[in-house]
């Protein structure tokens, strides 16, 4: 039988999802804290993304890792809204932690910074190689969306990358569908910006860039529009990190500047690899940095967060209409579902063909999240998509982020631009409310 689960309260919302904290109890009793990731409404209209959606989901219930978010469940409503139940991270994302120290005047620790980037190298050198014991070859998984929101820090001080092959289903979002605008690119690899074949390396580039980032206390490649930033990744110059941060080593950012080499082959050729260099460096210049020091700079971000959180208004009726969703959801793991296609998503064998085809992973494209950087004009913006729609490469760098704008109410607006069936309900049921309060006023003065 499937848990049940409980939305305690929102965690997170954006162009692709929004996040929950709940918890999920058995039929035994048993209760723990999960995340529950809802697909938004709009993406699930297209079929081609649900497709790849359940394909890539699936595949992130083998990753089991300690440097990686745990899912436990896929399931669905009658309405074909979909959820990923997930292991819940109590803590914040590296984008927060970075927003924190530059709010009070600082950049993360030299150690700190390399110590976070091995525990993501260990994350990825683990997906990269996995191989099922049927096969013992490698699904030639890639991240593609290393990005500071998807690197999640407990207040324990672990470090987790979330999101594993999402992004893939992502880039399957269609250029034709309202709302879809191109994506922030500040992540991509040279080769993935070009439309080449991506492969592992390109995620090892991603962590180069975060490193240079973190030591810089600066964007890398951001340009003015994201025909700019596409431009910049391709050209892949790295200033530097000196003319920003006198402090870096030399020897540090030499590791840096091979994780961002222009050539893949010129990169490190594997996480392990840049994994060991950096730890090679905390060595040689004895710093000692452990999980204790992450959890004190996660708790101060927690704080942070919290006060902020706490300011913002509480959409208790909206999350009671998503809640009795929930209770609706069918799982897709148990047995119980069926799949888009009409044939069954029981249980699963360790046989990659039966839910995923990888013959085509290195040619596809996934997107970066957005992150932060100084505002750009509208008019700028547009400028770059048009620009870069009509650029030569532009049909293979199809990568593209579902960016829902919402209206001054806060209210997400459905493909057709009409308000969402959940905030019609909502408007009725305050009418009929304001009516009969009305209706009891009238009453009592007669």
């Amino acid at each position: 039988m499937r848990d049940r689960y409980t939305i305690t309260e929102r965690l997170d919302h954006g162009g692709m999802a929004e996040v929950f904290r709940g918890v999920a109890e058995s039929m035994e009793g048993f209760k723990k804290s999960v995340a529950i990731k809802r697909i938004l409404p709009n993406l699930t209209k297209n079929q081609k993304f649900v497709s790849m959606f359940l394909d890539e989901a699936r595949l992130s219930l083998f990753l089991q890792h300690a440097n990686i978010v745990q899912v436990f469940d896929i399931s669905k409503t009658p309405d074909n809204a979909y959820f990923l139940v997930m292991e819940y991270v109590d803590g914040c994302n590296l984008k927060a932690l970075i927003e924190r120290q530059r709010q009070k005047g600082r950049r993360i620790d030299v150690g700190h910074s390399v110590y976070l980037m091995i525990e993501c190298c260990k994350a990825l050198q683990y997906a990269h190689s996995l191989e099922p014991p049927e096969t013992n070859e490698p699904l030639g998984i890639v991240h593609r969306d290393i990005s500071p929101p998807n690197i999640l820090l407990s207040k324990n001080g672990e470090v987790k990358l979330v999101d594993f092959g999402l992004a893939k289903a992502n880039s399957q979002i269609e250029s034709t569908d309202p709302g879809v605008v191109k994506g922030k690119f500040s992540y991509l690899s040279p080769e993935a910006a070009k439309g080449e074949t991506v492969d592992h390396r390109a995620d090892v580039f991603a962590v180069g860039i975060i490193l240079w980032e973190l030591f810089a206390g600066r964007r890398l490649f951001y340009g003015e529009t994201d025909y700019q930033t596409v431009e910049l990744v391709r050209q892949a110059r790295v200033p530097a990190i000196g003319t920003y941060n006198p402090e870096i080593d030399p020897e540090i950012e030499q590791v840096v500047r091979k994780a961002l080499a222009r050539e893949p082959d010129d990169r490190f050729q594997n996480a392990a690899d840049m994994g060991d260099a950096l730890s090679q460096f905390l060595f040689s210049r004895r710093m000692k940095v452990t999980a204790r020091d992450i959890a004190a700079l996660v708790r101060d971000t927690q704080v942070e967060m919290m006060r902020k959180r706490s300011a913002e208004p509480k959409d208790s009726l909206i999350d009671a209409l998503i809640l009795d969703e929930m209770q609706k959801m069918t799982s897709l793991v148990d047995g119980n579902g069926a799949s888009e296609s009409g044939t069954s998503e029981g249980s699963m064998s360790l046989d990659p063909s039966a839910f995923i085809d990888t013959s085509n992973w290195a040619g596809e494209m996934g997107l970066a999240s957005q992150h932060p950087g100084p505002p750009r004009p509208r008019a700028a913006r547009q400028q770059g998509r048009d620009k870069l729609a009509a650029s030569p490469t532009a049909p293979e760098i199809e990568s593209l982020e579902q960016i829902l704008e919402p209206d001054r109410t806060g209210v997400h607006r459905n493909r057709d631009g009409k308000k969402p069936s959940w905030f019609v309900i909502a408007v009725i049921m305050v009418v009929l409310a304001a009516a009969a309060a009305i209706t009891v006023v009238v009453a009592m003065r007669h």
